[in-house]
């Protein structure tokens, strides 16, 4: 019998040990983590409210967001000139095509759901090659829900359509007259080419190759009087994008802008007439100067996030060279904005249950 409680000895005082130590651990182990929350994803998975005190609430507000949608300025060249236009051609810089899908992709593992292209003029690049090989990639290797391009739609050809109209899911025509004289006007004149007969002739391809269209205007002092009423819904966009006039420093407004756009500029209550004129037609989305300022993640040719909010174009580091979370901390995004003014809507084709 003693020797029995001898070997009994070891394994009673080992279960002692252990009873301490989880007597001294078990706390810790019950304690819930603290873990710094980033992005839109911190409301829909953790928690519909901000957590509460004080050193939360400071790395809740200090975290970056998500760029669940994304503008891609890839070119300032441009062949029209229009007066208001707030991306000049400051540079003739384009990226690589390589470095360019590198961001892209970098931006999709970030979060990105929406990629829109923009210039400039993006088919301006290689006749359109480069932007196509861009929406074929996001669509086709990084599967994101929704690529559109801004376009004034001049230098698009039908073969365009025949090679990558498949992965293109919204084509936005910029139009801010259905009067040739007034597009001539604000700059979008081109020679012989009327600016509207080309307008319903990409409108007839979007059809044919299933691609939703829309619309772009700026409303600016030459088209404020006109109505478009009739001319739109004739051409039935999936959205009519109305956007009033917007000076940025260094761009269109200042010493050193390439463009001159305050006698372009219109008053806000020139504005409201404007959609009052129009709220018939369901598909204008109005956009004043206020919901436009911050309310974009825009993408420069080099890109970098651009930061207007103290009205002009401020631009961060390269998320090619510091990452997509340390950029985007810069860029002066508000979310809430970007919300409110339905930044986020139904922008996958596939989605829309359109008759083609």
């Amino acid at each position: 019998m003693q020797l029995d409680a001898l070997l009994r000895l070891p394994l009673a005082l080992a279960r002692a040990v252990l009873a301490a130590l989880l007597g001294r651990l078990g706390p810790l182990c019950l304690a819930p983590l603290s873990l710094p929350l980033t992005g839109w994803r911190r409301l829909s998975a953790l928690s519909p409210a901000a957590p509460a005190g004080p050193r939360r609430q400071e790395e809740w507000d200090n975290a970056s967001p998500t760029p669940t949608s994304v503008n891609y300025h890839f070119t300032r060249q441009c062949n029209y000139k229009c007066g208001f236009c707030f991306h000049t051609a400051k540079t003739s810089f384009v990226l690589p095509l390589e470095e360019a899908k590198r961001g892209l992709a970098m931006l999709q593992e970030a979060g990105m759901e929406k990629i829109n292209f923009s210039g400039g003029e993006p088919f301006l690049q290689d006749r359109g090659e480069f932007v196509g090989k861009l929406v074929q990639f996001c669509k086709q290797e990084l599967k994101l829900p929704s690529v559109s391009i801004v376009s004034n739609g001049s230098l698009i050809r039908e073969q365009w359509f025949k090679k990558y109209g498949e992965y293109l899911d919204i084509l936005a025509i910029s139009c801010d007259s259905f009067d040739e004289d007034v597009n001539v006007l604000i700059g979008r004149g081109q020679g012989k080419k009327n600016h509207v007969e080309n307008l319903h002739k990409l409108r007839q391809w979007c059809r044919e190759y299933a691609v939703a269209f829309k619309i772009n205007s700026v409303i600016n002092r030459f088209n404020v009087e006109e109505d478009m009423n009739e001319q739109i819904k004739a051409l039935n966009p999936v959205r009519w994008k109305v956007f009033q006039c917007l000076l940025i420093e260094g761009e269109n407004s200042g010493e050193d802008a390439l463009r001159e756009a305050e006698k372009f500029v219109i008053s806000d209550e020139d504005f409201e007439k404007f959609l009052d004129r129009h709220k018939d037609v369901p598909c204008l989305v109005p956009e004043s100067n206020q919901k436009m300022r911050d309310s974009y993640l825009i993408l420069d040719e080099y890109m970098r996030f651009l930061n207007c909010r103290n009205g002009r174009k401020e631009p961060s580091k390269s998320i090619l060279d510091v990452g997509v979370e340390a950029a985007i901390k810069f860029s002066g995004f508000d979310e809430n904005m970007f919300l409110k003014r339905g930044g986020k809507y139904v922008w996958s084709k596939a989605d829309m249950k359109l008759d083609w």
